[in-house]
Parts: structure tokens; sequence; C-alpha cells
């Protein structure tokens, strides 16, 4: 019985902080975005909005996602896709604290902040430039 408490407290543990981190991700929709440097910062200079995946090369939920934004980010330019292994400064930006993440930001604000993988419709949609 003890082993059963232990387990359905842990579970309940597990699914409030997931609930949590994506609570507080989405409570940046609206807030400024960060300061960025490079390609990030000219793209939402000159265009006005960019759409940033942030991924991990072992992250399992990232890889039905991927292959989507390799085909946008070769066919738009305010398409981002950033590694977090590799660009972990950005990700921090943002405040991204789990893969997949995807960042629409429109007008130096952010508009849309997702969480988890996405149905290729619901990033269809937020694609800039459509």
């Amino acid at each position: 019985m003890n082993l059963l408490i232990g387990v359905l407290i842990a579970i309940g543990f597990f699914f409030v902080l997931q609930y949590g981190m994506v609570l507080k991700m989405r409570m940046k929709k609206g807030k400024q975005a960060p300061e960025l440097s490079g390609k990030y910062d000219r793209a939402l200079k000159n265009g006005g909005a960019a759409l940033f995946y942030f991924y991990s090369d072992g992250c399992g939920a990232c890889k039905p996602m991927t292959p989507l934004f390799d085909e946008f980010s070769s066919t738009r330019k305010n398409v981002f896709k950033v590694n977090i292994s590799n660009d972990m400064a950005t990700a921090r930006k943002f405040g991204v604290m789990g893969t997949p993440s995807t960042v629409l930001v429109r007008d130096g604000k952010i508009a849309e902040f997702l969480v988890g993988p996405q149905p290729r419709e619901r990033i269809e949609a937020l694609l800039p430039g459509r």
C-alpha cells in the first residue's frame, strides 16, 4: 500500500512540474522579445516576425517536428531552428525550459509560445509571411 501511495505521489509531482513549466512558458505571451544578435536580430528588425523552433538531438518528441522545420526554414527566411545543445544562450533568453518549444515573435513581442510536439497545421498557421 505504501508503495502505491509513493508511486501516485511521484506521478502527481511529475504532472505538477510539467503543468507548471507549460504555464510559465505560456505566460510569456505578450511580453517583450529578448535582445538577440546576428541573424535572429536582423530577421526581427527587417521582417517584423520570426518563428523559432527549439529542439535537441536527443529529444524523442522533437523527432517528428524537426523535418517540418527543416522544410520551413529552407523555404522561408524568418523560420529558425535552434539546437539548444549548440545555442543554449538563445534558449535561455527566451526562457525555454523544455523541447520541443516553438516561439513566434511578432512586432517585438512574443505572440505565441508552444510547448511540446505540434501538428503541421498548427505550425503552418504560425508561419511568418504566409
